[in-house]
């Protein structure tokens, strides 16, 4: 039957949610020893990219290869993401007590410090959500990857909220709904975001994992960089 195609629309849902069933799998266990978050997190949105542009089916070799090559960057950018938000959290706690025991003039001190922090929570979600997947499509330092990607997240604000009710919605969907659905988290967040974020990507897609391909004098071709 047609239904059951795979070029039909019931049979690509199926396999987009089988992709993402198979890359939360991938990248929970890839995630286990904590500091390996963020290079897992840059394989599942460089694997995510490919499926969204229907490049390629062995999502296990890409989701690897990409791991192992942006492994040492990536785990720099994601301890310092994480040195940054255990500092944020801490901060935010401490001074939502002092406010709650301060009156008067120093109330209002407390509470101008603790908008300043949740302006720097916002900044940091948008880092999260922009940085791994830029990571996984471009090359740059990293000063210029934490740079750009919160150009871009604040450029197109209505994506960044769109990915972020995304993953919201699975977290509601998992807490309050129903939870095995768990079994697609991250990985099914990934691919439906990839879908968005591919539009404002799309000028630096290229594979920076891909051999480097020999040009007809020899030479072999450049990465781009944003």
């Amino acid at each position: 039957m047609r239904f059951f195609s795979y070029d039909s629309t019931f049979g690509r849902l199926f396999l987009k949610l089988s992709y993402g069933c198979c890359l939360n799998f991938l990248w929970l266990v890839c995630c286990l020893p904590i500091f390996t978050i963020g290079a897992s997190t840059t394989a599942l949105y460089y694997t995510s990219f490919k499926i969204a542009k229907d490049e390629g089916s062995f999502i296990t070799t890409m989701f690897f290869r990409s791991f192992r090559q942006n492994f040492k960057q990536a785990t720099i950018i994601w301890l310092i993401m994480l040195a940054a938000g255990l500092l944020i959290g801490a901060d935010a706690v401490l001074v939502y007590r002092l406010r709650a025991a301060a009156d008067g003039t120093a109330a209002v001190i407390w509470t101008l410090l603790l908008a300043v922090l949740i302006a720097c929570m916002i900044a940091y979600v948008i880092e999260l959500f922009y940085i791994f997947p830029l990571l996984s499509i471009a090359s740059n330092t990293t000063a210029n990857m934490f740079k750009n990607a919160f150009l871009i997240g604040t450029h197109y604000l209505f994506v960044t909220l769109l990915v972020l009710f995304i993953h919201y919605a699975m977290f509601f969907l998992v807490v309050n709904i129903f939870t095995p659905f768990i079994i697609f988290g991250e990985g099914l967040c990934a691919v439906i975001s990839a879908h968005l974020l591919l539009k404002i990507f799309k000028p630096l897609l290229y594979d920076p994992n891909a051999p480097e391909e020999e040009s007809e004098t020899g030479e072999s071709g450049g990465e781009n960089t944003l």
